[in-house]
């Protein structure tokens, strides 16, 4: 597997150069008698492992906020390290203002009850006045109907056969009357009636004629004005009352829409009056933070420029306070460098040294290593990229507490019988990885192959046979050209 140089190579290449560039320049001691440091070309198993330190903590782990919006201070507060029972109060914190809130508010939602209920009495009153008033349009309408069916049906023919029998009444009597007259006439002229006795009988018949053209005239004018102004009239009756009956039907759906609409917006408002109160009721609750579960309390960690979790400190909404770990599993977590990262396997084994628990070793291995490097570490140095990685631990011992330094070695690969230097011994020149041997009083320069490295320890592919001496540093006139003088493993080395 090919890998890039570790920065640590990097580092000790320039500080051996730079050792060197100070000799070569007068400034610190040593010059051309000085004798040269060197280190013996070794066999044998070699270890690639990546050393990182961290902290301890829990791999399950409740985490206890706080859920008051905008910021609030804390009044109590349960000591670190106590034990503490599932539903037991832990953390309390200020919420003066929020009980006088809820004190307004519950004014204010009654209030809006009050208007909600009146506004749903209004809308039934004016839903019963709807049918009252569109009953009786209906009533106007039916009776309309009723009186022009009653009219066309039976008095409009009952008041035509009643003119017709009054002329028929007056045409007897006229007939009955000229019957007289003439009987009248023969009697006067015999002598046997008076002459007031005849007039008498031709005023009567005068009479009944009179009376029979009155009669052929109220059925003439009954035919021709009063019957076709009866069927107007009523006919104009009738569609007024279905127009009155349309009329009061729009009103009744106008005004309803009027009360409708008002008893939705007090609706509407009493919800939200409701959504407020209950929103305080719930952050007066949320100020009292209660452990979820049974556990050790830990105080989280703020930045170093905030007071510590403490009785009085401010926090803020979403502020993580408290923390509740699992006892049962613990995590490391550490953070490596981006040049390493390629080394990193989930699942690789490690071993872990906790400075609380000297002398004991842990075995463990990656669980997790961050997509994204750490946004804190990068602000607090902009040109270095470090990437959280998780330890996760698999054997466990009593005294393990959440926060506790640890250092944590992880085994990226055993290589079996391989040639090995120190990598301070590895120089970077003209694209070119060398070695400088030491034979025979002089100073021999070899291009070396490398391959995997450690922080320690590089391995040899070619270019060095075992028990040589190699420099620690570089002699001095060694002028280094190339890529910033780093040892990079060889682009043709196996694997």
């Amino acid at each position: 597997m090919k890998s890039r140089p570790q920065v640590w190579i990097a580092a000790v290449a320039l500080l051996g150069l730079a050792s060197y560039g100070a000799r070569a320049a007068g400034w610190i001691g040593g010059g051309p008698a000085e004798k040269l440091e060197g280190a013996q070309v070794k066999r044998g198993p070699l270890r690639i492992a990546l050393t990182a330190r961290g902290n301890l903590t829990a791999a399950d782990s409740v985490i206890l906020r706080c859920e008051v919006e905008g910021r609030t201070s804390i009044l109590s507060l349960k000591p670190e390290g106590t034990h503490v029972e599932k539903g037991e109060l832990v953390c309390e914190l200020d919420a003066t203002a929020l009980v006088d809130k809820r004190f307004q508010q519950s004014i204010s939602t009654s209030n809006a009850d009050a208007a909600l209920i009146k506004s749903r009495q209004n809308f039934e009153i004016q839903e019963s006045q709807n049918k009252s008033d569109i009953a009786q349009a209906l009533q106007k309408l039916e009776f309309a109907a009723q009186d022009q069916k009653k009219y066309l049906e039976g008095e409009r023919t009952s008041e035509l056969e009643k003119a017709k029998e009054s002329i028929a009444l007056a045409e007897e009597e006229a007939a009955h009357a000229e019957d007289k007259l003439s009987w009248s006439q023969k009697l006067a002229d015999k002598g046997f009636l008076t002459a007031s006795e005849l007039e008498a009988d031709k005023l009567a018949r005068h009479r009944v004629a009179i009376s029979l053209l009155q009669a052929k005239r109220d059925l003439e004018l009954l035919e021709r004005f009063q019957i076709p102004r009866k069927e107007a009239e009523l006919k104009a009756a009738l569609e007024e009352a279905q127009r009155e009956r349309e009329r009061v039907e729009l009103q009744a759906r106008a005004r309803i829409i009027d009360f409708e609409a008002d008893v939705r917006t007090n609706e509407a408002r009493f919800q939200l009056e409701t959504d407020k109160l209950a929103k305080l009721e719930s952050q007066i609750e949320h100020a009292r933070i209660r452990a979820p579960k049974a556990g050790l309390l830990i105080y989280a960690q703020r930045d170093s420029d905030e007071p510590p979790i403490q009785e009085g400190a401010e926090v803020r909404e979403r502020e993580q306070i408290l923390t509740i770990p699992n006892a049962e599993g613990m995590l490391v977590q550490s953070k490596l460098h981006e040049s390493v990262l390629k080394q990193v396997q989930i699942g690789q084994a490690c071993t872990i040294k906790v400075e609380a628990l000297p002398g004991q070793t842990f075995e463990g291995r990656v669980a997790a290593v961050a997509l994204l490097p750490d946004q804190l570490s990068r602000w607090m140095n902009p040109n270095m990229r470090l990437y959280r990685a998780d330890i996760a631990i698999t054997s466990l011992a009593e005294g393990m507490r959440p926060g506790m330094s640890c250092a944590v070695e992880i085994l990226v690969e055993d290589l079996p019988e391989s040639l090995y230097v120190p990598v301070q011994s590895v120089f970077r020149h003209r694209q070119e990885n060398l070695c400088f041997v030491a034979r025979r009083g002089a100073v021999e320069t070899r291009t070396v192959q490398i391959g995997r490295a450690s922080e320690l320890w590089v391995q040899i592919l070619s270019g060095l046979s075992e028990g040589e001496t190699v420099l620690l540093k570089a002699p001095i006139g060694f002028q280094p050209e190339g890529d910033a003088n780093v040892a990079k493993e060889d682009e043709k080395s196996p694997g």
